[in-house]
């Protein structure tokens, strides 16, 4: 086998083994919150922020999973279609980061970065939200829907961006025992700014 392959087969294991944990996480997480269409289950989206260090294409395959973990899980509509939003936002996430793999070295940047994700991440969950009670699919007075809304929304962005903390410190740690894309890409900005800061 050579050094491709492993590397795919690799990835084709940790994939999987996120996938579990985006499903696992949200059926035996205790530390749960369901409001109506908003629920916030810590560490939820750690497995697929995890991913997007790796590459778009595992993001994509772990949101899958992790949206299946959360209709297992989770007997609410809404809930299955906000982690469903979870496919193209942290998707576009990981192609941003494999662009500019610097920035996890970057501490103001990679924050700036986390709340524009948590941002597009909570709005577009509220959108779909929205959406859903719109078209009718159930009912809910206007006052209430606006309360969830900004639950979503504001909760939603203070998950994301605990989240995403929570996995790139993650990945820091275990990019010192294996190879993680991102961090690889990153190491020759990162000794560059080394020699920079000894000139």
């Amino acid at each position: 086998m050579n050094q491709t392959s492993k590397v795919k087969v690799r990835n084709l294991v940790i994939a999987a083994m996120l996938t579990a944990l985006g499903i696992l996480i949200p059926a035996i997480m205790p530390a749960k919150i369901i409001i109506g269409p908003a629920s916030f289950t810590l560490a939820s989206h750690v497995p697929v922020m995890a991913a997007m260090f790796f590459s778009p294409v595992m993001t994509a395959f772990v949101a899958i999973g992790t949206t299946i973990g959360f209709m297992i899980s989770t007997p609410v509509p809404t809930i299955w279609l906000r982690a469903a939003m979870h496919i193209i936002v942290m998707t576009a996430g990981a192609y941003f980061l494999k662009k500019h793999p610097e920035i996890i070295h970057q501490k103001v940047k990679i924050q700036v970065f986390n709340v524009i994700l948590g941002i597009f991440h909570a709005g577009l969950e509220a959108f779909i939200v929205y959406v859903f009670y719109a078209f009718g699919f159930a009912t809910l007075d206007q006052q209430a829907l606006f309360n969830f809304l900004l639950l979503i929304g504001f909760g939603g962005l203070v998950h994301s961006f605990i989240d995403f903390n929570l996995a790139l410190g993650l990945c820091n740690v275990l990019s010192k025992a294996f190879p993680i894309d991102i961090f690889d890409r990153a190491k020759p900005f990162l000794l560059k700014n080394k020699i920079k800061a000894k000139s």
